[in-house]
């Protein structure tokens, strides 16, 4: 090709996302709820003219080839309009071509290829892929006989740099949620028979240590190799609403919702730890790249890179179906057009380029206002620290927005770790949920084996790691009730004004470690444009804004006490 290859991927159902892989490195990503500001918004017709192509440039540029994916509901009956969709809108360098890959193959390459590894074992498990009759990747045993209908809950694959990845094993399932099958499907079930809405697994992971692990008896789940089944005992109780109602404003109980929170993420623990053995055992592979929505566990992924015979795990920060369709752009790329990929998922901000001007605009929109103060501190990392050191909740808005559904430092709500009561704060005036929730730390890297017990460097805040015991009464705020945290290490290379903040309130303080979770508000999606962050800071009692050059201030604000209650 005489040019860099553009290849855009597009996926079309849950979580929809956009990404555009420019040339062997360079990839945007960005998903419809960004937009929509409607949490784990669908995919549907209208969204690439609408939404993705005025707020990507990339889009805009000449076109050599997309890749769409779907998953199990019924949106590819419509892939021709959607195809036409896409020929009106795009313009294609030479004649137009649109491929559309199934679901688990699009997670993998959203997992391997961006992975630091030469060679892996490959998993995808989530609730529900592609049917087999939408399958194409081949696997063994799979074939004209297999029954159409048929949806995968669990792909395995052999991952080798240069090759296809070869997939030798799936679990599939025949949609019948009277017989429900895999830790998807547990998961999902276990989630809904106490919380509403979607994408509320990380409330039953946050919530399980409260409870007992043993208080229902129930058994372990089923695991026949790669394949898991739930036993009967588990769907009957899961089918008991009234009593796990607790947070549905039912007559449930918290304990019994703690309960149920632990004993099911016991069994989905032990059973995936059961699988990702066999994996080992059929691979023999010293790596493992983890994706699908149980990827985003991160209790379970701890104990995978404590306790599983792989030396080491790459999960994709968009391990979601938000990150399919980085998957079938790197697809496209690779597979299609045979370029190479050089992207490696080092960071995650891979949102659309800022407009230039988009945050002063925003900012002199807002200069008049009464209830802010706007100021351009001469070190702004300082003047955030001082701020945090002094109990003030510190949101930061800068550069290209994160792809995944947490918040690396980008679209970030900073506090205090040593505060007693910041988490109470944040989570009650700032964030509008449950007081159990745990909060993620930031941790400057050189700093991080001595206060938490971990080897290496973990960015992506998906590993649940335990803080060690000589620090935890040192750092109330991000140290969860099983002496846990979730920690995100800040490297200069990777996130230098993250570091430049950690590093000043290091200096101030004699402590490495900040509070990190998501800017946004009560059940809104993180923040992508300059105007949603200062809305955010507006709509809920956070104190200040760093939007570089820019600290904006709310005039007169009281900083939280240390005594605070709810």
């Amino acid at each position: 090709m005489d040019s860099e290859p553009v290849v855009v991927g597009i996926n079309r159902t849950q979580d929809g996302s956009v990404a555009v892989a420019r040339g062997r490195s360079t990839v945007y990503s960005l998903q419809k709820e960004r937009l929509t500001r409607r949490k784990h918004h669908w995919g549907r017709l209208g969204d690439l003219p609408n939404l993705y192509l005025p707020r990507m440039a990339a889009l805009r540029e000449p076109v050599d080839l997309v890749v769409e994916c779907f998953s199990s509901d019924d949106e590819i009956k419509h892939v021709d309009v959607y195809h036409q969709e896409v020929l009106d809108t795009l313009r294609f360098r030479g004649e137009p071509r649109i491929v559309t890959m199934s679901h688990h193959l699009s997670h993998l390459y959203s997992a391997f290829p961006p992975s630091p590894f030469r060679a892996a074992a490959g998993m995808v498990i989530d609730g529900q892929g592609s049917p087999v009759r939408d399958f194409t990747e081949s696997t063994p045993g799979i074939d004209e006989e297999t029954p159409p209908d048929l949806l995968e809950v669990s792909s395995f694959y052999r991952c080798e740099r240069g090759r296809p990845p070869g997939c030798f094993a799936k679990q599939l399932w025949d949609g019948d949620w009277d017989r429900p099958a895999g830790l998807g499907c547990f998961y999902y079930l276990l989630t809904r028979v106490m919380f509403t809405g979607e994408g509320s697994e990380g409330k039953v992971m946050g919530l399980a240590p409260f409870g007992n692990p043993q208080a229902f008896g129930l058994p372990d789940l089923v695991v026949d190799g790669h394949r898991v089944l739930i036993p009967r005992e588990w769907l009957d109780v899961l089918a008991d609403r009234d009593r796990f109602s607790h947070f549905l404003g039912g007559p449930g109980s918290f304990t019994d919702c703690a309960d149920l929170a632990a004993e099911g993420q016991r069994a989905f623990e032990t059973a995936l730890l059961e699988v990702t053995a066999w994996l080992h055992e059929q691979t023999g592979a010293q790596n493992l790249a983890f994706a699908g929505g149980t990827a985003l566990n991160c209790s379970a992924n701890g104990r995978i890179l404590r306790e599983s015979a792989f030396d080491d795990v790459f999960i994709p920060p968009s391990a979601h179906d938000g990150g399919t369709a980085l998957g079938c752009a790197l697809y496209g790329l690779m597979e299609c057009l045979g370029e190479p990929s050089e992207f490696r998922w080092t960071d995650d901000f891979l949102g659309p380029d800022p407009e230039p001007s988009a945050v002063a605009a925003a900012v002199r929109a807002v200069a008049d206002d009464p209830a802010l103060v706007v100021e351009q501190p001469a070190d702004l990392a300082t003047a955030a620290a001082e701020l945090l050191d002094h109990g003030y909740v510190v949101a930061v808005h800068q550069g290209r927005s994160e792809s995944g559904p947490r918040a690396l430092g980008d679209r970030s709500i900073i506090g205090d770790a040593r505060h007693p009561a910041m988490r109470d704060f944040v989570n009650f005036r700032v964030k509008g949920r449950e007081w159990f929730r745990p909060l993620a730390p930031l941790v400057l890297a050189d700093a991080a084996p001595t206060i938490f017990d971990v080897d290496r460097p973990t960015p992506f805040m998906q590993l649940a790691i335990d803080v060690r015991p000589e620090h935890r009464d040192a750092l109330p705020a991000i140290t969860h009730v099983d002496g846990t945290a979730r920690i995100q290490t800040v490297e200069s290379s990777n996130t230098p004004f993250l570091h430049a903040l950690l590093t000043a309130f290091r200096d101030r303080t004699g402590c490495p470690v900040l509070i990190n979770t998501s800017l946004n508000g009560k059940g809104d999606p993180l923040t992508e444009t300059p105007e949603d962050s200062i809305a955010c800071l507006t709509g809920t009692q956070m104190h200040a804004l760093v939007m570089p050059p820019f600290l904006i201030r709310k005039p007169g604000a009281t900083p939280v006490p240390r005594d605070w209650t709810p």
